[in-house]
């Protein structure tokens, strides 16, 4: 998923959009290679050395990996696990809600797989997080 996610990233960069990720590997520093190496360029978290049963996950309740959450303008939760063409609908309809009409394009579907982030309209704070970056 990181390609479409760098593509959502680069083509809403001027829109009200934020995307950021929780990573639940154990590791930090191992994290933090992955993270360079992966081009991760949006804000990251880091679930702590408990891994999926880090403060994060555990605050909102994640029971498997990934998950996406697409929050609105007010912080609610509107869509939840959608992926590829799903999430990009999700987004461009919150965004046109706001009054920011877009068209996404990707120059390859986003791949199968796993990623551990969401799509925030806003930054959640709290839960003893490291961030990444």
């Amino acid at each position: 998923m990181y390609p479409h996610e760098r593509s959502l990233v680069k083509q809403l960069a001027d829109k009200p959009f934020a995307l950021i990720g929780v990573n639940s590997d154990r590791d930090l520093e191992k994290l933090r290679e992955v993270v360079k190496e992966k081009n991760i360029t949006w804000r990251s978290f880091w679930n702590g050395p408990q891994g999926t049963g880090g403060p994060i996950s555990t605050e909102w309740g994640v029971s498997g990996w990934p998950t996406i959450y697409v929050l609105d303008a007010d912080g609610k939760i509107r869509y939840k696990q959608v992926r590829g063409a799903e999430m990009d609908k999700a987004i461009t309809t919150l965004l046109a809600e706001m009054g920011h009409e877009v068209e996404l394009s990707h120059s390859s579907p986003p791949p199968a797989g796993t990623s551990q982030s969401s799509v925030r309209q806003r930054r959640r704070s709290g839960g003893g997080s490291t961030s990444i970056e």
